[in-house]
Order: structure tokens, then sequence, then C-alpha cells
């Protein structure tokens, strides 16, 4: 029977204890929003103290970069590959379903989107990390873009990122401030006939 070495076992127990911060901080963050969360509050929820919290992570701003980093963003970007496959196939109908998908991923991190929103005002680290994302979404979509002339791909880039800002002002409006009465699937089927003309290439 082989014995683990001290040094993995240090090291799986650093792990663990950078996701419980992660997991924890996320669920602070979902119920309290960001700015109200302090890392005294993260850490006492964690059960560790400020100098283990300190050991992975330089302030409460880079646990949610983290956050957003290695699970939220990852998801965004699968989504929106989907879309450059959705849009390559030139269906509406297949649009449609997309943009009825997108809505149920803003219901699934609807609790994190105030925190996100504060952040992102609050921080310009977090401001940084939220450009960078956008952008990337873009580049989950080569063959969109390839079907845009080259003197055109940024005006492409931007009918996407006119499209995320879209989504996220109308889920906020719609789903969390109550100011847009509209069923899902009413706002899908508008969204559908802004957005799948709007997203076409140039013959």
């Amino acid at each position: 029977m082989t014995t683990p070495r001290r040094g993995s076992l240090r090291e799986e127990q650093k792990r663990l204890t950078k996701a419980r911060i992660v997991e924890t901080a996320r669920t602070l963050f979902e119920t309290q929003g960001y700015s109200d969360v302090r890392v005294d509050d993260i850490t006492a929820a964690v059960g560790c103290s400020r100098a283990t919290f300190y050991l992975h992570f330089t302030s409460k701003g880079e646990v949610l970069r983290a956050i957003a980093l290695d699970g939220t963003l990852a998801s965004v970007l699968d989504f929106y590959a989907d879309l450059d496959r959705v849009l390559a196939l030139g269906s509406r109908e297949s649009f449609a379903d997309w943009m009825s998908r997108a809505i149920d991923w803003f219901f699934a991190n609807k609790n994190m989107l105030p925190a996100w929103d504060e952040a992102t005002a609050l921080e310009p680290e977090f401001r940084a990390v939220a450009r960078e994302g956008i952008m990337a979404l873009a580049d989950t979509m080569p063959v969109y873009l390839a079907r845009w002339p080259e003197h055109r791909r940024d005006e492409a880039r931007l009918r996407i990122e006119l499209l995320v800002a879209q989504l996220e002002r109308f889920f906020t409006r719609w789903a969390m401030q109550g100011t847009i009465e509209v069923s899902a699937e009413q706002a899908a089927a508008v969204l559908t006939d802004v957005w799948f003309p709007a997203l076409q290439a140039p013959a």
C-alpha cells in the first residue's frame, strides 16, 4: 500500500480550501451582493483565518474574478460557440431556440448578476475582466466572423457585443426590476425578430 506524500496532501488541502473560499464567497455574493460582503464575512463563513484567505486571494474582487473565469465565463463561451453553429445553419427556428435557451441561462445565473454589476461599477480590475470576457465571446464565433468581409469584421464583433448588452439589460429590467412585463416566450420571439436579421452577414 502506497502512502500519499506529505507534499501532495498539503497541495490537496490547499486546493480544497481555495475551492471552499470560492463557493462560500459565491453564496455570499448571491445573497448579499458584492459591496456588502467583506473579506471577514467570507473567512467567517469558511471558518478560516484572514491569513489563509490572503494565501489564496489578494482581495474579494479576485475571488469574484475566479468565479467568473473558472465557471460562469466558460459556460457563456460555450453558449456563444453554439450561436456560431446556429447562425451557420441559417435557420430562424434554430436561432429562436437559442434565444429561449439564452433566457434560461440568465435565469440560472440570476442571483450573481447584481454582484457582477456592482463589481464592474466599483472595481477597475473587474471592468477589465468584463471587457475581456465580452471580447472573448466573438472569438468563439470564427465561422460567423469569417462570413464578413475583413474590413467589416469590427462591425461583426460589435453586433455580437450589442447582442450581449441588450440581453443583459433586458433581463435585468424584466426579471429583476420588473419594469418590463412580458412572458419568456414573447420576449424570445421579439428578440429573435430583432436579432436574427441583425446578425446576418452581408451577401
